[in-house]
């Protein structure tokens, strides 16, 4: 069932509206195309939790980590849960302004670190996440990796040769002016007095 009312509506907007659905084709029904574009965006606002910034303009920045606005900071301690939102570019614990080091402490009896100490749930989070996995998360993702030998061998002319022709150095050739290696005996090898001072290697080693 629908229902019918009159709402006010731009001039401009509703002609952009009618030449956008000329250029689509098909149906033109202005009220279709305008319950459409609600539908649409009432199921983009209703992704984020109540008080979230939808845009993301606001939020408290954390060192490295951006918490968004609509954040929820909870701190154990002592079995008891407390909690911290972010509202606006602020933290608010109890209604006043904290840091994160402030909330984790405000429940301490000793010293505490905030990054192990608070679990952190954004707008979008289904669960809480300790802080200090968050930033870990944070730098990887940032991290470029490092290349690999593969991908520098691929880029390597000599790429496409084996690993030892590709590494081995490279000899010089030979020089064409040099004479060429004589493999003739030279006179006299072969003569008894150089043959009777030959020994058997078992006589030599014993």
């Amino acid at each position: 069932m629908n229902t019918t009312m009159t709402v006010q509506l731009p001039t401009d907007t509703l002609l952009k509206l009618i030449e956008k659905l000329r250029r689509r084709g098909g149906s033109q029904d202005i009220s279709e195309a305008m319950t459409h574009a609600l539908e649409c965006w009432l199921e983009a606002t209703a992704r984020f939790a109540p008080g979230a910034d939808p845009e993301g303009l606001h939020g408290y920045q954390w060192k490295s980590l951006f918490l968004p606005e609509g954040t929820i900071l909870k701190s154990w301690s002592y079995g008891e849960n407390n909690y911290a939102r972010v509202e606006g570019d602020k933290i608010i614990h109890n209604g006043r302004v904290v840091s994160p080091n402030q909330f984790a402490q405000s429940f301490a009896r000793s010293t505490r670190n905030a990054w192990q100490d608070l679990f952190i749930r954004r707008p979008g989070d289904k669960t809480f996440k300790i802080a200090c996995r968050l930033r870990d998360e944070l730098i990887a993702a940032s991290k470029t990796p490092a290349p690999t030998l593969a991908t520098t061998a691929m880029k390597s002319p000599a790429a496409g040769l084996p690993l030892s022709a590709a590494s081995a150095p490279a000899l010089p050739a030979p020089s064409a002016s040099a004479p060429p290696r004589s493999t003739d005996p030279a006179p006299g090898w072969d003569l008894p007095e150089r043959r009777k001072f030959r020994y058997r290697l078992e006589d030599v080693a014993y």
